[in-house]
């Protein structure tokens, strides 16, 4: 199996600079429209799928980007890996804005949207207990610091539905929970990657203290902005990087992303939906 990359920029994050015979292709999936279409070309010699979260011009909340129909689109696209960066603020004073994190832990607050691909008709089970892959998470973190970017290893998402920051007692309670960063939109991302077998890493871009600090207050959105233009150009750069550290040639996962599915399907195939079954085509395909 080949590497193919799939890479979805959050808010910030519109396009991929550097792709050799960049195109940009629509891509038909039966959970509805993905956010954009899908920016396709090589990368150092690796095929990459690029995928503005929001679409270009920020057209999606994180409540209504169709987070189901852009995995399904990557998956049909062949990817195999996908790389997660997004916008968020920081419980800890040592995660300053401007660092990465990558996330090893989500906690999921999220509330208004669909979060899996199966239901009834054809029940599935997988596990999240440890919801981003070790192997692309290091190949991450090594992209970074050799990017010069200050990377913090291991960190739990608090994700939130949002649209609106934070209130002052929420952001104190999340940060007594041990949360490392907040954010809106790697939920349910990371779970239906998991559902769809692609191995997922989240790089977490701070842009700002959320509103806990004493000595920031609420979050300022013009700072956050200026902070996310300078993420933006770093986020770049470490996604340059990891072709040569995952290399042409995909090898199983030795975490099991890649196989999440196994024993993960309850519903006899005598009782499955046939329409929700013609849904999971691409999902599932492999053990269905």
């Amino acid at each position: 199996m080949q590497t193919r990359l799939g890479i979805i920029g959050g808010s910030g994050i519109y396009n991929m600079d550097g792709l050799e015979d960049p195109k940009w292709v629509s891509v038909n999936s039966p959970w509805g429209v993905p956010s954009d279409d899908i920016l396709t070309g090589r990368l150092r010699g690796i095929e990459m799928a690029f995928l503005p979260r929001h679409g270009r011009g920020h057209v999606y909340s994180p409540t209504t980007v169709p987070y189901r129909a852009n995995i399904d689109a990557l998956k049909r696209l062949g990817a195999t890996d996908i790389i997660s960066v997004s916008a968020c603020g920081s419980f800890r004073e040592e995660m300053a804005p401007g660092d990465f994190v990558i996330v090893d832990q989500f906690i999921d607050r999220t509330f208004a949207r669909e979060k899996s691909f199966f239901g009834t008709g054809c029940v599935a089970h997988v596990s999240v207990a440890h919801p981003t892959c070790e192997r692309l998470s290091d190949a991450c973190e090594t992209a970074g610091r050799n990017a010069g970017i200050t990377v913090h290893r291991g960190g739990t998402y608090l994700a939130m539905e949002g649209p609106q920051f934070s209130s002052q007692a929420e952001s104190k309670l999340y940060r007594a929970w041990g949360c490392d960063v907040i954010g809106m939109t790697n939920m349910p991302e990371a779970k239906l990657a998991r559902e769809a077998e692609i191995c997922y890493a989240s790089i977490a871009m701070v842009t700002d203290y959320d509103s806990w600090h004493p000595d920031h207050g609420a979050v300022d959105v013009s700072d956050v902005i200026k902070t996310l233009q300078g993420n933006g150009t770093k986020a770049q750069d470490l996604v340059s990087r990891l072709p040569a550290l995952l290399g042409p040639e995909r090898v199983p996962c030795p975490h099991g992303c890649d196989r999440a599915l196994e024993y993960a399907i309850m519903t006899a195939p005598a009782q499955r939906d046939p329409t929700l079954m013609s849904k999971l085509d691409a999902v599932a395909g492999r053990v269905l």
